[in-house]
């Protein structure tokens, strides 16, 4: 017999094989014997009580033997000489995604990356981290596997309207993330395995038949009587095809640029803007669950909050426990910060960033842009924070409690952000309606999450790629732009995804209506 079974067990319990099957067997009125195994179907943290528990749900195996997870097959087919080939502009994850689907329906993706793979990557981040130097090719959002290759591989969603959430996190464990990811709550790879990963999709596509080509930027689209039959790149070379999948990330301005200049409809977009947070990660493990020291058997402690003030949406932003601060920059003279952890999650410091919504209405000194307002609006701050830091990289920084009193920080914690914090009052940085509510949001927080506000945290600014700030519509059954055929916006770029799942969803989405079509 297979049965489903709900447990709430501690920490040190959930992790006992033989005790856990000792709870089924007293679930079910059977022998421990006869309970020959299990398979966890969730797993999630209850810390909201004063002792945090484990919630397992589970598959049990009762006299009968136990039987591996079952995995979902992929039929890959070769593609090396078919007929149709569709251009995939982008190997983040919506356009990697994308080309495995066209890949499943015996199509060709030729895929044209701006940046290069990700071993040569490493070489550019480093100059990042080290020396502060931006290439504007290749950087944490430019390269193979996009933004989502140093984006903490966080794979939570609420998207489910979207596309097939398990398909997706069952592809990421054919091409080697940890089979946990398929029951974990809020499930996460680790920035430090992401890069093997993505390799292997590229290994696949190509095993194939499909094409990759890095360091391919497209500097201009082929039209032909409102139809887009191709794209030219930067070193002069031509690609055509009978569909374009434009899924060029939410840091691709010059895209944005593009497509205006050519007058192609697009609209500007609501975001969010704000900083990153940091503190250290015992601080946080302490306040989440009710205790001095983390045992060994709980993970390093996240939290989110969401809460309007004045009006607006204040929340919090790709929590990262266990992690670090990244240069997110993708153009000299600006400094943006993301952040990201390893798979074990195990760095002293813990950080999220904490952003406002921007509105339309928000950006209307910067209107002369027209579609494009809300994009200058953002490079505007981040401009500025590089005026602050004082060149190469180093981001304006000041202590949280300091900051939420209008007090400049006399002196700056010990911080992850590689290429250095510098003193610096965030209200020359940040607009002022994001200022404003930023210091009533953390105080806030602080009066419900005991220990938050703290001068031992530090604020860095700017948290500013939190999504597009501008969007490429699309038709919503055929997914073609309204005014040019055979051109398919795709994924966070084009202002239709929102994460790691969610792209890669819209991915495959766009992917198989193209295959209905050619």
């Amino acid at each position: 017999m297979q049965k489903i079974i709900s447990l709430r067990l501690l920490p040190s319990e959930a992790a006992n094989e033989t005790l856990v099957k000792k709870y089924i067997a007293k679930a079910e009125g059977v022998k421990v014997s006869s309970v020959s195994g299990f398979t966890l179907v969730k797993h999630s943290i209850d810390a909201r009580g004063k002792q945090p528990l484990v919630n397992l749900s589970l598959k049990a195996f009762i006299d009968e033997p136990w039987q591996r997870r079952a995995f979902m097959h992929f039929n890959f087919k070769d593609v090396s000489k078919a007929p149709v080939k569709v251009l995939i502009i982008g190997a983040g994850p919506a356009g990697l995604f994308a080309a495995l689907r066209l890949i499943e329906h015996g199509i060709r993706p030729v895929i044209l990356e701006r940046g290069k793979d990700v071993r040569s990557r490493r070489r550019d981040l480093a100059a990042l981290n080290k020396q502060g130097e931006v290439n504007p090719e290749s950087n944490y959002c430019f390269g193979e596997g996009g933004a989502g290759t140093y984006s903490d591989g966080k794979l939570y969603t609420r998207s489910s309207k979207r596309g097939d959430i398990n398909r997706i996190l069952q592809l990421f464990v054919q091409f080697g993330a940890g089979e946990q990811i398929l029951y974990e709550a809020h499930p996460h790879i680790g920035t430090n395995k992401l890069p093997q990963i993505i390799t292997a999709m590229r290994e696949k596509i190509l095993e194939c038949g499909g094409e990759f080509h890095f360091e391919k930027k497209v500097i201009d689209f082929i039209i032909k009587e409102d139809k887009l039959t191709g794209v030219r790149t930067a070193d002069g070379n031509s690609f055509e095809a009978p569909a374009v999948i434009l899924a060029t990330g939410h840091s691709a301005r010059d895209i944005f640029r593009l497509l205006n200049d050519k007058k192609i409809f697009i609209e500007s977009k609501s975001f969010a803007l704000g900083v990153r947070v940091e503190h250290p990660q015992a601080l946080i493990d302490s306040t989440q669950y009710h205790c001095p020291v983390r045992g060994e058997f709980l993970p390093p402690a996240s939290y989110s909050w969401v809460q309007q003030v004045d009006g607006k949406g204040v929340f919090s932003f790709c929590m990262c426990p266990g992690g670090i601060i990244a240069p997110a920059s993708t153009s000299p003279g600006e400094v943006v910060v993301n952040g990201w952890s390893p798979s074990r999650r195990n760095n002293p410091f813990a950080n999220s960033g904490i952003v406002v919504t921007v509105e339309e209405k928000d950006v209307q000194a910067f209107s002369k842009y027209g579609p494009l307002a809300a994009m200058h609006f953002q490079q505007s701050v981040e401009q500025k924070a590089f005026a602050a830091g004082g060149g190469k990289l180093v981001a304006p920084a000041q202590r949280l409690v300091d900051f939420t009193a209008g007090k400049p920080s006399s002196s700056l914690p010990e911080c992850s952000y590689l290429p250095g914090i510098s003193s610096a009052s965030l209200s020359e940085v940040l607009p002022g309606f994001v200022h404003k509510r930023l210091q009533m949001a953390f105080k806030e927080y602080g009066n419900k999450m005991r220990g938050y506000l703290t001068n031992d945290a530090v604020l860095v600014a700017t948290e500013s790629r939190t999504s597009s700030p501008v969007r490429i519509p699309r038709d919503p059954e055929t997914l073609q732009h309204p005014q040019i055929k055979n051109l398919y916006p795709c994924g966070e770029g084009a202002g239709y995804a929102g994460g790691i799942v969610s792209a890669a969803m819209d991915g495959e989405r766009v992917a198989s209506v193209i295959a209905v079509k050619v």
